[in-house]
C-alpha cells in the first residue's frame, strides 16, 4: 500500500511525522507538504506561478520526503502527478495543530488538501487534534493507521473523503468514536477593528467556545464528550452504506486505539 502524506502546518510539524510513523507500519509512505504553514487556505491552488519543489532529508528511515512553496492542494496535485505518479493508495492530510469543525471545513488548509485527493479517486483522510498547545499526537496517528489498515484490506470503501477530530487526550482517555455531521457554524467569523492615522486594519479571529451551539450528533457535541469525531464529507452525507460501515467500525475502532 502507498500512502501520500501532507499538511497544512508545515514539513516540520510534528503532527505530520507523528503520523508518518504509524503509517509505514500499514505501507509505504511517501510525503509532500509546505515549506511553511499554510492553515486557512482551503483547497486553493497556485495558478499564476510556478511552485518550487524540494527534495529534504526525511525524519524517517524509507520515506521520501518534499517540501513545496506552495499549498497544501498543490502538495497533493504535483504529488500526485509528477513527484510519484506510481499509483497511490491513500492519502492522510495531518495531523493537524488545531480542530478543524463545522464550516470551517471549507477554508481548512487539512481539509482542503484531503478534497484534493478525494477528487483523484484516493480515499482520504483528514486528520486533526483540538488543541495548540502540548499535543498528544498518539491517538491520531494510531487512528490513520488503524484506518489505512481498514482500507487496505477492504473494510472501508476507497470512495471515502472522512473529516477527523480528536481530542487532546492519550487512547486511553479518550471515550468513544462517533460519526457526526458538521456542526452548524464557524468559529472563525469574530472580526476586530484596528485603525491608526492613515489606514484601518481588520482582524479575523476565532469566536469564544461559549458561543457555539451544540447539536447532538455533530463533530463539536463529539469533542465536547471527549470522544473521536469522524465525519464523512461530499457523497459521504447521503451515502447510507458508508454511514452504515462506520457506525458498525466505531466500537471496533475505539477497542483496537485502546489496545493498539
Amino acid at each position: 500500500m502507498k500512502i501520500l502524506a501532507t499538511n497544512d502546518d508545515g514539513i516540520d510539524a510534528p503532527g505530520l511525522w507523528a503520523a508518518v510513523k504509524e503509517l509505514q507500519k500499514v505501507g509505504e509512505v511517501k510525503v509532500v507538504a509546505p515549506q511553511w504553514e499554510q492553515s486557512g487556505g482551503g483547497a486553493s491552488i497556485t495558478l499564476r506561478q510556478p511552485v518550487k519543489v524540494n527534495k529534504v532529508d526525511s525524519r524517517l528511515r524509507g520515506v521520501e520526503a518534499y517540501a513545496m512553496e506552495g499549498t497544501p492542494a498543490d502538495c497533493v496535485i504535483i504529488g500526485i502527478r509528477s513527484l510519484f505518479p506510481e499509483k497511490i493508495d491513500m492519502l492522510v492530510s495531518g495531523i493537524n495543530r488545531g480542530a478543524n469543525m463545522g464550516y470551517d471545513v471549507f477554508v481548512s488548509g487539512t481539509v482542503g488538501a484531503a478534497l484534493q485527493g478525494h477528487l483523484h479517486g484516493i480515499p482520504s483522510l483528514a486528520t486533526s487534534v483540538n488543541a495548540y498547545e502540548d499535543l498528544d499526537f498518539e491517538a491520531a496517528a494510531k487512528l490513520a493507521a488503524l484506518l489505512a489498515a481498514k482500507i487496505k484490506d477492504g473494510t472501508l470503501p476507497k470512495e471515502i473523503l472522512l473529516n477527523i477530530n480528536l481530542p487532546n487526550l492519550p487512547p486511553k482517555k479518550i471515550l468513544g468514536v462517533e460519526v457526526t455531521e458538521l456542526s452548524k457554524q464557524s468559529y472563525c467569523d469574530t472580526v476586530e477593528k484596528e485603525q491608526n492615522s492613515k489606514e484601518e486594519h481588520y482582524h479575523i479571529k476565532h469566536n469564544s467556545k461559549d458561543t457555539y451551539h451544540i447539536n447532538q450528533g455533530s463533530d463539536i457535541w463529539a469533542l465536547q464528550l471527549n470522544r473521536i469525531s469522524i465525519t464523512p464529507l461530499l457523497n459521504g452525507f447521503i451515502d447510507n452504506s458508508l454511514q452504515a460501515c462506520l457506525q458498525r467500525l466505531t466500537p471496533l475502532l475505539h477497542d483496537e486505539l485502546r489496545c493498539y
